[in-house]
Parts: structure tokens; sequence; C-alpha cells
């Protein structure tokens, strides 16, 4: 199977999303407050399905659970990445995920660690990554009184911008905000804050999880050092953002030109085409792509080539993953 698995992503529709998935991306969204895009995703809340080739109509976790040589016999119980682009109309409460070892505890779920790449931003838009509270017993005191303001840690963002978000870091993506996240497949989300605001739907205040929160945070917070790396692949800007056990994510910028790529250690590789347009070449069979497509390379695909003027990230599984 040399050839990209293409995918149909699966929306989400969410208390703080928006139409931009529509008016930026194309895609035929549910609703005018559509927060997530799941496009490469093999989870059970929302598994991304295959339309092409001989795999056509098999979601990603059934290509997991059938077809494990397309990962290269990769080991795991579930597919281990998740890359969604979310529209924040409004501001996403603020939240913090557990690691692995807590979340097996509670729930049986991976942990959750990501990293966004900034798409869109409003001028003044700012996320909350990461606080203030010096000690547990801090961070404690300062959520019982309420006091937000002093705890959390607020950072403007502008498009390009790259965030690791380790699990047990408190944050939240701004109103007026798009990115392109890359995470551990997890839907475990523990919600410290939601600025008070009911769900029309419901008529009631969203749930937190205050006990879960306070558990899973690192006290005190400090910004992970990234190992970013710039280079070039023929006529491709690359720059590695992020290489951990969890994965790594790139982006590949080409103006015009080619670049020939070659599988190093991943088994398999995600891609999501941000903008512009052109080929990706395999084996001598060219396919055409596009800002809005996202697709999965298998294993067996050990060269490919990119012609064209595209902007695309790519992330590959941690080599613990």
């Amino acid at each position: 199977m040399t050839e990209p698995l293409f995918l149909q992503p699966y929306f989400q529709e969410k208390i703080w999303g928006g139409s931009r998935l529509a008016s930026e991306y194309g895609y035929d969204i549910p609703s005018d407050h559509t927060g997530e895009c799941w496009a490469i995703s093999g989870h059970s809340h929302g598994p991304a399905t295959v339309i092409n080739g001989p795999y056509k109509g098999k979601t990603v976790t059934e290509l997991w659970d059938q077809h494990r040589e397309l990962f290269g016999d990769a080991k795991g119980d579930v597919f281990p990445l998740l890359t969604k682009i979310l529209d924040a109309r409004e501001d996403l409460s603020v939240q913090v995920h557990p690691d692995d070892a807590y979340a097996k505890e509670h729930g049986g779920e991976l942990g959750k660690t990501e990293c966004w790449y900034v798409l869109a931003a409003e001028p003044g838009a700012e996320m909350i990554y990461g606080h203030h509270a010096q000690t547990k017993a801090e961070l404690t005191e300062m959520i019982e009184n309420q006091q937000w303001d002093k705890l959390f840690r607020h950072v403007p963002v502008k498009p390009g911008d790259f965030l690791y978000v380790p699990s047990g870091t408190i944050h939240a993506i701004g109103k007026g905000i798009m990115v392109l996240e890359t995470q551990q497949s997890s839907d475990t989300t523990y919600r410290l804050y939601d600025f008070d605001r009911v769900d029309k739907k419901t008529g009631k205040k969203r749930e937190l999880h205050l006990k879960q929160s306070i558990d899973c945070t690192n006290v005190p917070f400090t910004e992970p050092k990234l190992n970013r790396k710039d280079y070039t692949v023929g006529d491709a800007q690359v720059t590695r953002f992020v290489s951990t056990k969890f994965f790594a994510v790139y982006k590949w910028s080409l103006t015009g030109g080619t670049a020939v790529f070659k599988r190093q250690e991943a088994p398999y590789t995600l891609v999501s085409v941000l903008d512009g347009q052109g080929e990706i070449k395999i084996d001598g069979q060219s396919y055409p792509i596009k800002k809005g497509v996202h697709f999965i390379l298998p294993s067996a695909v050990k060269e490919w080539q990119l012609n064209g003027n595209l902007t695309i990230i790519a992330s590959e599984p941690g080599q613990e993953a």
C-alpha cells in the first residue's frame, strides 16, 4: 500500500465554536457553532474515514485494529495520535489534562499531551497558558477563592506561533483563535473554570472538575524548552517544532519548486495541508492536494515528493508511542 490514505474528518459542535471551518477550509460543517474538526482521528468519539483506495469507507480505528501493517506493526491498543483544527469563536474553558498514569487509573484512556500551531488570531488574542501558583497549597487556595486573574498566566499569540502543552498544564484557547492541534488520542478534559457561562441547550452551567484539576496540575508551572530545528529539504523550508516520546511535529513550507522527503525512523506520517495547493508524488503516481486536505502516509511509503505552493503540518508518533 503505497498511496496516501486521504480522510474525511469528523466534526464536533461546541458551545464556543463558530463557522470558520466552513469559510476558511470549505468543510461541510453541521452548524455555525462547530468547534472542532477531528481531521486525523482513530478515537471512538470521532473517527476519521478513508475516502480513497482499497480501504475506502474504513475508519482509522478499523485500520489500526485490522491492518496494523499500514502502521509498521506499531504497538498499542489504540491509534496514538489525533490531529484537530479548532475554531474558537468564544473562549474555551480553562482546563487541564491528565498524564497517562492518572488517565488510566481514572478512566482507561491515554493521557493528553498536546500542542498548537496558531492558524489565525484576531488582534489582541491570547491564550491562558500556565499559572502563577508556586505550591500545590497556593494553587488550591487560589482556586477555592476563585482568584482567576491572579492564578492564570496569559500569553498573546499570532499566526505561526507554536505552543507545546504537556499534560498537567492549565490552558485555554482564547476567543478569535484557530489552531491546528496535535495531541495524544484522548478526550479526557478536566474543566477548571468556564467563565460562569450557561449552556443554552441545558440551561445550566457546565460541569467543573476541581479535584481532578488540582490533582493533575504541575506546580510550579515551567515553560517547556522546545528542541526546535530549522533546515531545508530540497526547495522546502522545514521546521521541527518539537520531538517528544509522544510525537514529533513539523512544518513543511514550499513556495514553488520540489522537495523529496525520505522516511526516517517513524513508521507512518500524518499530514495536514494548511494552505496552498500542489501535489504529492509517490512511486510515479501523483495525487493533487490543497488547503484543508488531511491524509496518512502508511509505512510502505518510504519516499515522497511535494510540488507546488504548500504549507503543511506533519506529525509522527514518538519513539515510545
